[in-house]
Formats: structure tokens, C-alpha cells, sequence
């Protein structure tokens, strides 16, 4: 049975802890397709471990406008020469064969095989010789296998064999759903998707970035928002999911599709197609004071992912998207090893995706902190009254926050205005509660 296939026990994989590392390194090597035995098992993995409802939704059901795809399997793919010696199979690397390639067993002259051989594009292939690409024909149905560059150059005979051995079948898009219940309804979406298969970063990082956070708010009290974090396959998966919760869309104040997080860049934030949304300018204003490398881009500014399916049409919630990515400057945008083999966990930065994490959850602070606060005070403050106040250390924020409070503008807003830090202006905030002279009313 090759790596294409279901592994032997990979229906019954266990993970031994929830260590990001640990996780990574069992679930990342898995062939997680759109619909296949490979996500199905890592999604059940994960589901031991977090306390999770998976939704499923079978082959040829309508989601929107979208229809349930097919279960795709593939047996055995591979690339010979006419004497049958073998010169790159998917029992090597996962890859070598497109996600969801229609079978195809024949001869094929030298231009029609480069007719349906995938590379990765010439900067990459440049830079890293052997990746071989990741090559998906999810919707537009056709053979093909994938290579490195230098084994494509060597392919100088004028004829090959070509193997693929996949079938479709019904099976269903799973959706993995946890959700920590708030004092409200109201909630904050993370979502990530599961599916590309042997890759780590592009998609599993988040995956376990969004889990760990949810593991870190389930061991606390009194959360005034809900928080849900969604694993689907990309795209089919939240249109699924959307389509059959159309009760819990209006609940959705705000939400971040988690990907690329574990590379070596600083944060880049792509804003939702609501830029001045509540939850927009509170990323804004964490992500900024979290590291000066970080920078925040426009919608569709960036890799597109299921945030796109959050704010479509008739849905409309200010999905932002959180990626570590090279600058689009950069000929290796969004990063070297991005849809291809070696997106692995040998390559992966677990220290940034710590970081990411810890992120997160100043984010999730910040949603819980901000609100409005009301002065009970008229004139300037008599600082030196109070003992909560260091006139020479709060001097300079509390000017600030003073002439920006008129019972209007939340934390969030005056952090905008001042460009400061939320939650200095929180603690400043919190004394001045202390000592009578602040009220504060929620924001939504």
C-alpha cells in the first residue's frame, strides 16, 4: 500500500499528547485530501484529543452554490520507463501524483507527459531543485503526476509509462468544530484547514495553533465572548459548515483563518472586506505593539483562504486572515517552501508558531477587555491624589487617554487614535476604576 493510500492503521492513528511538535510530526506526513481516508483520520486524531464535534456532509449535497465532492483514493501512481524501471512513484512522496488525477494507465510520448508533469514555478524551482510541487484538480478533472526540476531535466527519452491508479467514491467533507461557550452568544470565529496533503505549514499550523489557543481558553472563567475554532478542507469546507449553520452567522462578530504560521517571517494580518470593523481595528492594534515587523495588508491582499467564504455574499462576517509570509516583493512569496514537499516539519519555525499562539491569546485579552469607558471627573486629573498613579511613569498615556475618553470611543478606539498600546491604556484604565473615577460599558 503506497503513501497515496490509507496507510495501515491510519484510520486508528493516536497522537501520545497535545505537544505541538508531537502532533505535527504524526498528522503532518498524512495524505489529507479534500475528502479522503488520510484527513478523515487526522481530523479523528485531533478529536481524541480536543473536545470536538465533527459535522459531516456527503458527496453531491449543495453547500451555497458549491456541491460536495467526491471521495478521491489513490492506490498507486507512478512514472516508468518502457522497461518498467521506475523513475518516481507516490509510494515515494505523496506528491508525486495531482490531488484528486483521474486514473490513467498508457504510454505517452515525452510531449504529453510535460503536457500533464506539474513543477514548481522557476523562482522555487530555482531556489530548491527537488521540491516537488503540491498540484490539485479538485473541480477541473484531468491525469497528472508532479517532480522536482532537476528530475524533470532529466527526462530526455522520447517515450514513457505512465500509472495511476485513483478512484472516486461517495463519501463525505468533515468539519471539525470546538467551541468554548461564553457569558454571550456572540462570538469570534478561528478557522483552518486541514487538508494539503505531506505539508505542514500551509494549513496544519494553523490547525494546531487555533486547537492550543482553544486549550488555553477552556482553562478559564467567565469569557464574555464564545470562541469556535473550525478545521474543514479548504474553500468546500466553510461553505459547508456556513450553508447548514445559517442561525449562528449573525453571532459572528469577528473571526481569523490561522495559516503559514510556523515560517521564519513576522506576522502580516490581511484585513476582511469590513476594514473599520470592531474586530478588524483590534487586530490592527494588538498585532502593531506585538512586533515592529509586523504589517497588516488589505483584503485579497494576500494568500486566500476561507476567509473569502466568511465574508462572501449574504454572510458577511469580517473574517480577517493571520500568515507568516515573505513580503510580496519577495520572488519566493509567500515563502520558499510553500506547496511543495519540502513545506515538512524539519523546515518549520516551532518557536514563531509559539509566538503566534501567545498572539492569539492577546487578541482573545484584548476582545474580552475592550470597552467604553465614562470619566466621572471633570477637569484635568490631580494624579498625585491618587496612589494607584506614578505621575512620572502614567503621565504621558493617561494625558492620552484622558483627552480621548468621551463616553464614546472604547479601549480599542482610543488606542487607534493614540496609537498606543491596548492593554497600557487597560491597566491605566483599571487604576483609574480603582479609585472610582472610570465606569465601563461593554462594546457590543
Amino acid at each position: 500500500m503506497t503513501q497515496s493510500s490509507a496507510r495501515q492503521g491510519e484510520s486508528h492513528l493516536l497522537l501520545p499528547n497535545t505537544d505541538i511538535e508531537d502532533m505535527a510530526r504524526v498528522l503532518a506526513p498524512l495524505s489529507r485530501h479534500l475528502v479522503s481516508d488520510g484527513y478523515d483520520a487526522a481530523l479523528d486524531a485531533l478529536a481524541s484529543r480536543f473536545p470536538m464535534r465533527i459535522h459531516a456532509y456527503p458527496t453531491g449535497i449543495s453547500a451555497f452554490t458549491w456541491i460536495v465532492p467526491e471521495r478521491w483514493l489513490c492506490r498507486e501512481a507512478a512514472l516508468e520507463t518502457l522497461d518498467g524501471q521506475k523513475i518516481f512513484s507516490a509510494e515515494d512522496n505523496l506528491l508525486h501524483v495531482v490531488s484528486y488525477s483521474l486514473p490513467f494507465s498508457g504510454t505517452v510520448s515525452r510531449e504529453e507527459l510535460f503536457a500533464h508533469l506539474h513543477t514548481p514555478p522557476a523562482p522555487a524551482a530555482e531556489r530548491c531543485p527537488d521540491a516537488i510541487p503540491f498540484v490539485f484538480k479538485y473541480y477541473d478533472r484531468d491525469w497528472g503526476l508532479c517532480c522536482s526540476a532537476r528530475q524533470k531535466a532529466a527526462l530526455t527519452a522520447d517515450t514513457y509509462r505512465v500509472r495511476i491508479d485513483s478512484a472516486f467514491s461517495a463519501g463525505a467533507v468533515k468539519v471539525g468544530e470546538v467551541l468554548v461557550t461564553g457569558q454571550r452568544k456572540d462570538c469570534i470565529v478561528f478557522c483552518a484547514h486541514l487538508c494539503h496533503p505531506g505539508q505542514f505549514n500551509d494549513g496544519l499550523s494553523g490547525v494546531l495553533a487555533g486547537l492550543k489557543l482553544t486549550e488555553r481558553l477552556q482553562r478559564r472563567s467567565n469569557l464574555r465572548y464564545s470562541y469556535r475554532m473550525l478545521i474543514l478542507p479548504e474553500t468546500i469546507g466553510s461553505a459547508c459548515w456556513l450553508s447548514h449553520n445559517p442561525d449562528v452567522i449573525p453571532q459572528l462578530k469577528g473571526g481569523l483563518f490561522l495559516e503559514t504560521l510556523a515560517t521564519a517571517y513576522p506576522h502580516v494580518l490581511m484585513h476582511s472586506n469590513q476594514p473599520t470593523s470592531w474586530f478588524d481595528r483590534l487586530c490592527t492594534v494588538v498585532l502593531r505593539h506585538e512586533n515592529a515587523g509586523n504589517t497588516d495588508v488589505p483584503f485579497l491582499g494576500s494568500l486566500l483562504n476561507d476567509e473569502r467564504m466568511f465574508n462572501a455574499t449574504g454572510i458577511q462576517c469580517p473574517m480577517c486572515s493571520l500568515m507568516r509570509v515573505a513580503p510580496r516583493s519577495d520572488d519566493l512569496w509567500p515563502y520558499a517552501t510553500y506547496h511543495t514537499s519540502l513545506d515538512v516539519c524539519e523546515n518549520a519555525d516551532f518557536a514563531n508558531l509559539q509566538k503566534s499562539i501567545d498572539l492569539l491569546e492577546q487578541i482573545v485579552n484584548a476582545t474580552e477587555a475592550d470597552c467604553v469607558p465614562r470619566p466621572l471627573w471633570q477637569g484635568e486629573l490631580f494624579v498625585s491624589r491618587y496612589n494607584g498613579l506614578d505621575y512620572e511613569r502614567d503621565g504621558k498615556i493617561l494625558r492620552e487617554i484622558t483627552y480621548s475618553m468621551d463616553g464614546k470611543r472604547s479601549i480599542n478606539d482610543i488606542a487607534q487614535l493614540r496609537n498606543a498600546d491596548f492593554f497600557e491604556i487597560k491597566r491605566v484604565l483599571d487604576i483609574l476604576a480603582e479609585e472610582g473615577l472610570v465606569t465601563h460599558e461593554a462594546c457590543l
